[in-house]
């Protein structure tokens, strides 16, 4: 019998790192027919009018290579958003660029800024992207966690992450997974960090005009920040069409310049059709952007009913698709979230996500998400799921 030798590994930061929760609980949903709670995307099909848009332009337009910066009328479309939002003046030539989706957006900031050694402040809980990648790259990433209920921004941690090491700070508002709008109060000490160390800031911005009450103010619309800022939009959230990873930077010309290059050696470019269509959708009324968190703070307020009818406490939400919940109460002893989250799918049939997903380390294990961008029948059926369970444990 010959022996084969042995392979050699693959990169061990990524190897680490298990298959991504999302996957793995949708998975579950899909082999127990279990309502999915977990994964945020809508019910809904997307914005009628960009879908009929991407269509024909696939029969109709030039299905060939685009720039790879994107097509002008999308960065134009971009650049015309952001003063239109937000009073933000973007030279579309030089200032944007199209990606294919935020995650990839994010991949680019990060190769094209981060040198081996730098070090990254994030805030816990963080999208489960940033540290992976983070590391890969060889920087170091700087956890700062806001403690729930409130989620509030602990100054003195904050302070002491900062260092003369820091290449940059990761900030995502409104905030997956706890549905915090960051104030401007609390902008303005992240704003000061970032200059008096200066740092750039890298904002994931996707769900910019999903909020439920306060509005969403952009980081770099703060003094002294426009200069070392990239923002990260997304059409897949802005228009409920996560499947076409359409997002898109703006940074200032020479912060863009790096971030190109990486994007330049990751995707290229994004299918022409998509882009086409993303630009008819950033050219509506203000008034449409205005409105879209009105349905979704209807869904929200439908699942948080129903759950403190069953006597779940839910944290606050001002942003979003995602509610957290304290599931303290139903755990059996020695269970942690994900293990919770598990049997959930098996006596409940209903699909959360176990909250530890978005620490490092030593995170709480007594919360989970749940994803109420959903049809009120899905919503109604989770929850109609819920309530024996509730009632045994």
């Amino acid at each position: 019998m010959v022996l084969s030798p042995p392979m050699k590994r693959g990169n061990a930061t990524l190897s680490g790192y298990g298959t991504t929760i999302f996957e793995a609980m949708s998975a579950l949903a899909r082999e127990h027919q279990a309502v999915n709670l977990g994964q945020g995307f809508p019910d809904d099909k997307g914005t009628l009018t960009l879908r009929q848009a991407a269509a024909a332009y696939v029969v109709e337009g030039h299905n060939q290579y685009p720039p790879m910066m994107g097509m002008p009328a999308l960065r134009q479309a971009v650049s015309a958003h952001a003063a239109r939002c937000y009073d933000l003046t973007v030279d579309w030539q030089t200032e944007v660029l199209i990606t294919s989706g935020a995650t990839e957006a994010l991949l680019d900031c990060f190769l094209g800024l981060l040198e081996v050694g730098d070090e990254v402040v994030l805030l816990e809980p963080a999208y489960d992207t940033y540290a992976p990648v983070i590391r890969r790259l060889g920087a170091i990433p700087r956890a700062v966690r806001l403690v729930p209920p409130s989620w509030a921004l602990p100054i003195d941690e904050l302070r002491a992450a900062f260092s003369a090491k820091t290449k940059l700070l990761v900030l995502n508002s409104p905030m997956n997974p706890t549905g915090k709008v960051f104030t401007r109060d609390e902008l303005a000490v992240l704003a000061k960090l970032c200059i008096d160390h200066d740092a750039f800031a890298v904002c994931d911005e996707v769900y910019e005009h999903l909020t439920f009450g306060p509005s969403h103010i952009p980081l770099a619309t703060l003094p002294g920040m426009r200069e070392r800022t990239a923002r990260i939009g997304s059409a897949g959230k802005t228009f409920s069409i996560t499947g076409w990873k359409v997002g898109y930077i703006t940074a200032p010309s020479a912060m863009l310049q790096p971030i190109t290059k990486a994007h330049q050696f990751a995707t290229f470019t994004t299918p022409p059709n998509l882009q086409h269509a993303v630009a008819l959708g950033l050219g509506f009324e203000k008034a449409f952007f205005d409105a879209l968190g009105d349905p979704l703070a209807r869904s929200r307020d439908r699942l948080r009913t129903g759950l403190e009818r069953l006597g779940i406490p839910t944290l606050p939400c001002d942003g979003t698709y995602f509610l957290v919940l304290d599931i303290a109460k139903w755990q059996q002893p020695g269970e942690d979230d994900i293990a919770f989250c598990k049997r959930l799918v098996l006596e409940a049939g209903v699909v959360l996500i176990p909250m530890s997903a978005f620490y490092e380390s030593n995170a709480p294990t007594n919360l989970v998400r749940a994803c109420f961008c959903k049809a009120d029948a899905t919503l109604d059926a989770a929850l109609e799921r819920l309530a024996p369970f509730v009632t045994a444990g």
